[in-house]
């Protein structure tokens, strides 16, 4: 069992940035895959990023070049870097994790293949 913990949420304005955490326990981290999804005002929730228990990364063409997904193994987090952030990224973040090996090349960018998930954390964006 994982058990996720996200922070760093909270209003920024129209060009800002925030960093989002996500503290794993329970498990070791290395084995998993992580991913962060987000459920904006009256929509579903759609996928953002995703990072390889090996390091190798995936974006949604709406956030690409803009965020930034890492992960640091030792201290069992992972870390979502949103930069140059517009109102329509106003949505509450998921981080999400699932067990995964270092040779796994797949990129699970859909919600079903995570087995654990975090309460979310809001980010509002203001114009």
């Amino acid at each position: 069992q994982v058990q996720l913990v996200e922070s760093g949420g909270g209003l920024v304005q129209a060009g800002g940035s925030l960093r989002l955490s996500c503290a794993a326990s329970g498990r070791t981290f290395s084995s998993y895959a992580m991913g962060w999804f987000r459920q904006g005002p009256g929509k579903e929730r759609e996928f953002v990023a995703t990072i390889r228990s090996g390091g190798n990364t995936y974006y949604a063409d709406s956030v690409k070049g803009r965020f930034t997904i890492s992960r640091d193994n030792v201290k069992n987090t992972g870390y979502l870097q949103m930069n140059s952030l517009k109102p329509e990224d106003t949505a509450v973040y998921y981080c999400a994790a699932r067990r995964s090996t270092y040779s796994d090349s797949n990129y699970y960018t859909t919600a079903f293949q995570y087995d654990y998930w975090g309460q979310g954390t809001q980010v509002t964006v203001s114009s």
